[in-house]
């Protein structure tokens, strides 16, 4: 069985965005090359990615043309031949074709379908958007957080998860510091697999629209 891992990039009070529709792109960010380093080896580690529509529509626009794009650090370029061959999943209901190596699924059976993927696939994937990672944390299908922690209070902005008032029992799993004041962090997410509610309470919920 694979392990749906939310990989983000997040301010010391949990924040993604400092306003709407930057997704994640503020100068509080601290992305250096070492960093980034960090990221591609986070990204070779994975079986496969999912990704709901706008962040994979913001990934599909930078990095396949990054990756050839010779003024670029080598540590970009290497990241966007990883995002552009590894398996992708989108997930979304506005759309029902994509290009580099993604298929897409949807419908009213999305999170039905995301919890068979978890359960034939063997490693880790990553999952990209809040939307999407709130909608696996709701059906109890997240197993991992991986946050690369910067030194920012935002104090506004949108949160890691979109409207989530339930506690989340979070089990530490790997710690990680970078020069620029960054800390990487892994947790499990205890009893996720367990959790999770009917068939009837997923399909309240609509996965993939970010």
């Amino acid at each position: 069985m694979g392990r749906f891992v939310y990989w983000m990039n997040v301010s010391l009070d949990l924040k993604i965005e400092q306003v709407p529709g930057d997704h994640g792109a503020g100068e509080w960010l601290r992305i250096d090359e070492a960093l980034h380093e960090e990221f591609n080896t986070q990204a070779r580690d994975l079986a496969m990615m999912v990704q709901g529509r706008v962040f994979c529509e913001i990934m599909e626009a930078a990095w396949p043309q990054n990756r050839d794009d010779a003024s670029l650090p080598q540590v970009m370029r290497d990241y966007g031949e990883i995002w552009t061959t590894i398996p992708k999943v989108l997930v979304s209901h506005a759309r029902d074709t994509a290009d580099f190596n993604t298929r897409v699924i949807g419908g009213d059976d999305a999170i039905d379908q995301l919890a068979a993927l978890r359960a034939g696939t063997e490693g880790r994937i990553g999952v990209g958007g809040a939307d999407l990672a709130t909608q696996l944390l709701r059906a109890g299908l997240l197993d991992e957080l991986l946050l690369f922690v910067h030194p920012s209070i935002l104090g506004f902005g949108r949160p890691l998860f979109d409207d989530y008032d339930r506690p989340v029992d979070l089990h530490p799993m790997e710690q990680k510091s970078f020069g620029n004041g960054v800390t990487m962090q892994r947790f499990d997410l205890r009893g996720s697999a367990q959790d999770a509610p009917s068939s009837q309470g997923r399909h309240e919920t609509t996965a993939g629209t970010r």
